[in-house]
């Protein structure tokens, strides 16, 4: 009987293909994409302003809303933090990963991979909570600021008055730092894949040709691994764009994207309007992705 069963399986490759493939299909359709449509189907509903109740009435009332003075604050302070994270992680990341992919030795390379990974075993939550601790008033930065008759300094950064705060703790500096360190390592990994893949031979023949190792950078390396560049600011721009955790710790009063559905969903009840904010990230990932297929970045995961 298991013979049978066994051969009748064998004989068919693509039906058992089928097989090992349906549960995650059905989950990912069920579940993510099913979501997705319960999201934008919500979105296109509005809120009783007296009842409090959700009309199920379709309407564009609710993403007329989305361009209020307000809202688009909201979107344009989001989608800039994304946007400088990303450059951030990708001039931080390019050295370390260059140094890994050209001339780490295999011992050397094997312990950067895990410097870069370990992070990444711990709990999200900690690490966080962890820079919450680093950055107070009373945490390590400002202790040594104190130690070095830096405070003055200190004190004069955190007036300023779009990156300061009352601390580092609560301050868009602090949120940039905290997302900086959270996605760096999704930047690193797809640049040094993508230097990985450049060949040794054209850095070579460009040197024999004549070129300088500036020029050989700019017109030989930098194009072939930017692939690598857009794939890793696919995971930092999009986690950044949607994170609600670190700017409801470190962020002031002002809401991002994932603070604003947080408070729409939760404390205001009103549904329509947090799936409406939701669909205008997806939108944006949506020609982020079309864009860096363009440019070849999936190559490089």
């Amino acid at each position: 009987m298991l013979n049978r069963i066994s051969t009748y399986f064998y004989l068919r490759p693509r039906l058992v293909l089928a097989l090992l493939l349906m549960p995650p299909l059905i989950w990912f359709l069920a579940v993510y994409i099913g979501s997705l449509i319960a999201l934008l189907i919500n979105s296109f509903f509005s809120l009783d302003s007296f009842t409090g109740q959700v009309v199920r009435e379709f309407t564009l009332k609710t993403y007329a809303k989305l361009l209020e003075p307000s809202n688009l604050q909201i979107f344009g302070r989001t989608t800039l933090m994304a946007a400088v994270v990303t450059i951030a992680c990708a001039l931080l990341a390019f050295p370390l990963s260059y140094y890994m992919a050209r001339f780490a030795s295999p011992r050397a390379k094997t312990f950067l991979y895990l410097a870069v990974t370990l992070p990444l075993w711990s709990s999200y939550v900690v690490r966080v909570y962890s820079w919450k601790l680093i950055l107070a008033q009373e945490g390590i930065i400002s202790w040594f600021a104190n130690l070095v008759h830096l405070d003055g300094i200190l004190a004069w950064y955190l007036a300023l008055p779009v990156v300061g705060g009352p601390s580092l703790s609560i301050s868009y500096t602090g949120i940039f730092l905290v997302f900086v360190y959270i996605w760096l390592p999704y930047m690193i990994i797809p640049i040094q894949t993508a230097l990985e893949r450049v060949p040794k031979s054209l850095i070579e023949a460009s040197g024999d040709l004549g070129a300088k190792p500036p020029q050989t950078f700019w017109n030989v390396i930098l194009p072939l691994a930017f692939p690598g560049v857009i794939a890793g600011s696919i995971f930092t721009f999009s986690l950044t764009l949607g994170d609600f955790i670190v700017p409801q710790l470190f962020g002031s009063s002002a809401y991002t994207i994932g603070r604003a559905v947080l408070a729409f969903q939760g404390t205001a009840n009103n549904i329509p309007l947090a799936a409406a904010f939701t669909m205008g990230p997806i939108l944006v990932m949506i020609v982020y992705l079309l864009i860096a297929r363009k440019l070849g970045a999936f190559d490089a995961l």
